[in-house]
């Protein structure tokens, strides 16, 4: 009987000897469900301790922009990941560049830019891939560079369908308005080249004034008053950006214009301008996808997978009936 005793005694010191050197080990948390196609294998063996660091650079401070952030920390949550935002006040190349070369110093796991300049811009992509920081542009491309994917659609075609757009609203013949920001920008020279190429063989449509305000609104909204007041009788205005199209939301308002106003990019006023009759159509680059697609694409690139080089979000033509009333 006290043999019995000592045995059981001996037993629980030894189980409670166990387990106390069981729960002294650090506990690895899982990372929930992986992002689509990033076959992150060892996504299990990371611990929340160690996180990843990711860096988002805009081309400037925008609401638009505040969404893709909202989108992104959403994608990013299962994942053990410390995002670092940053952003100009107003459209900076130097500063852009500054703020890639912060993140680069604080070796960053990735980076992920919308670059302002995709000329001025390739030289530093290089030297964070080469100094092993992966890089993934959104929403324009620096095809030149070594990064390691691009998401987004092709503006080329994004011009052709908004020259349709002009064309089914214009029945092929009428006067038009351009602003964009930065005549130097790919993509807007692209889109732009888009809508060119489309009126050319398709309408009659006549192109008045093209005019670019540099990334300062108040530049915008002047240049469009000027376009108005030199061709009064014009039929539509197309903003090849986000700041033209808040200008032109501010003139429409400002003036009580009824003329055809279209825009790409659907950002938060622009959805309000929808409803209020504003803006009458928007090309979207399917915005609300870019959150996803960027961790997705950092994570691969941090894990060396073979990149895809174009994640293509498409695009499509947005009308105040397909945006929800909230009244």
């Amino acid at each position: 009987m006290r043999r019995h005793k000592k045995f059981c005694m001996l037993w629980m010191l030894l189980l409670f000897t166990l387990c106390s050197c069981s729960g002294a080990a650090p506990i690895q948390s899982e990372w929930g469900h992986r992002a689509a196609d990033t076959s992150y294998s060892d996504a299990a063996a990371m611990k929340r301790s160690d996180p990843l660091v990711f860096g988002i650079i805009y081309p400037m401070a925008h609401p638009f922009y505040e969404k893709i952030t909202e989108s992104i920390e959403a994608a990013s949550e299962p994942y053990p990941i410390q995002l670092i935002v940053k952003a100009p006040d107003e459209i900076n190349l130097e500063q852009q560049i500054r703020m890639m070369e912060t993140l680069m110093k604080q070796k960053v796991h990735g980076i992920a830019i919308d670059p302002i300049d995709p000329e001025a811009l390739a030289p530093f992509i290089n030297k964070a891939v080469q100094s092993g920081i992966p890089v993934v542009c959104f929403e324009s491309d620096v095809p030149g560079s070594e990064r390691y994917s691009y998401i987004g659609s092709d503006p080329l075609k994004e011009g052709t369908l908004m020259g349709q757009v002009i064309d089914r609203e214009l029945n092929g013949k009428g006067m038009m308005m351009i602003e964009g920001s930065l005549s130097g920008s790919p993509q807007q020279s692209q889109r732009l080249e888009g809508i060119l190429q489309y009126m050319r063989k398709q309408t009659e449509i006549q192109v008045l004034d093209i005019r670019y305000h540099n990334g300062n609104s108040e530049l915008a909204i002047a240049d469009m008053q000027h376009m108005i007041d030199a061709h009064p009788h014009f039929d539509a205005l197309v903003s090849l950006d986000m700041i033209s199209s808040t200008s032109s939301i501010l003139v429409w308002k400002s003036q009580g214009l009824k003329r055809y106003a279209v825009t790409f990019g659907l950002t938060p006023d622009v959805k309000e301008a929808l409803l209020n009759g504003q803006i009458h159509s928007v090309i979207s680059a399917n915005e609300h996808l870019w959150g996803d697609k960027i961790i997705e694409q950092l994570l691969a690139a941090h894990n060396k997978i073979p990149s895809t080089n174009w994640i293509d979000t498409g695009y499509m033509e947005v009308g105040q009936r397909d945006i929800p009333n909230p009244y």
